[in-house]
C-alpha cells in the first residue's frame, strides 16, 4: 500500500466517523503528519481524480477514491487480523501501521489465505476504536 492509499483509508474513516467532510486537522491528527503535508497530498488526490476538497469544510472522495480507499483498508484489515490470528502479537496497532505501507496486494491476498477473510471485510472495520471489529481486543488506547 502506497501513502496515497493511507490517506484515502484515512479520508474514508475520517468520513465514516465525521458523517461528512474529512477536515484536513482531523487527516493529520490520524497519520500523524503536519497539516502542511496532509494539505499537500489532498492536492495530489484531487489532481488524480481521487478526492475532490472544499477550503473550510474537508475533503471527500470520488467514487474512485473510495474504491481505493475500501482495498486499502480490507489490507489493513488482513494484516491487522495475521498479526493477532497467526503470530499472536500484542502490539499489532502499531505493526500493522508499519507494515500498510509495505505490503502490497499479492503479499495481503496470500495472508488473506491464512486467515481466512470474512466476507463482510472492510465493512467490519470500527472507525471510532480503529481496529477490524471480527478482532477482540479491547478498545484502542492512545499509543
Amino acid at each position: 500500500m502506497n501513502t496515497a492509499d493511507q490517506y484515502l483509508k484515512a479520508i474514508y474513516l475520517i468520513q465514516q466517523i465525521e458523517d461528512g467532510p474529512a477536515s484536513t486537522g482531523d487527516l493529520a491528527d490520524r497519520l500523524d503528519v503536519s497539516p502542511a503535508s496532509a494539505n499537500e497530498m489532498i492536492g495530489k488526490l484531487e489532481d488524480q481524480g481521487l478526492a475532490e476538497h472544499e477550503k473550510y469544510k474537508g475533503v471527500t472522495l470520488s467514487d474512485e477514491g473510495i474504491v481505493r480507499a475500501r482495498d486499502a483498508l480490507q489490507n489493513y484489515c488482513i494484516i491487522e487480523r495475521f498479526l493477532v490470528e497467526v503470530l499472536e502479537v500484542e502490539e499489532f496497532r502499531g505493526e500493522a501501521r508499519q507494515l500498510e505501507s509495505v505490503i502490497d496486494e499479492t503479499v495481503a491476498e496470500r495472508l488473506d489465505t491464512i486467515i481466512d477473510r470474512d466476507p463482510k471485510c472492510p465493512d467490519c472495520f470500527d472507525p471510532e476504536d480503529d481496529v477490524c471489529g471480527l478482532l477482540e481486543v479491547p478498545a484502542a488506547v492512545d499509543d
